[in-house]
C-alpha cells in the first residue's frame, strides 16, 4: 500500500497530519510508531545493498521443459475490449 514512493510533506501537510494523529488513541499510535520505524529500517536496508547482488543465475530443481510448462499454464486469457 504504497501510494507515493518518495513523497515530501510541506510544513503546513505536516501540521495538518499530526492534528489528525493526535485524536487516535494511545495503542494506535503506538502501532504507528512501531510501522514507522520499521519502514525507515527497511528503506536503510535497502538503501545499503549491493546493485551487483541483483544480478545471478537462477537457481531451480525443475527441468527447463517443466519450468517452460509452469509458465504457460500460469498465463491467462484477458478477453477484455478496451477501448481508447
Amino acid at each position: 500500500m504504497n501510494f507515493a514512493q518518495n513523497f515530501n510533506f510541506n510544513s503546513s501537510s505536516l501540521d495538518l497530519f499530526i492534528h489528525f494523529l493526535t485524536n487516535l488513541d494511545v495503542e494506535t499510535k503506538k502501532i504507528l510508531v512501531s510501522k514507522l520505524s520499521a519502514s525507515i529500517e527497511e528503506k536503510s536496508k535497502i538503501e545499503k545493498s549491493n546493485f551487483s547482488s541483483l544480478f545471478g543465475s537462477w537457481v531451480d530443481n525443475r527441468s527447463s521443459d517443466e519450468i517452460i510448462s509452469d509458465i504457460k499454464l500460469s498465463r491467462t486469457n484477458n478477453d477484455k475490449n478496451i477501448d481508447f
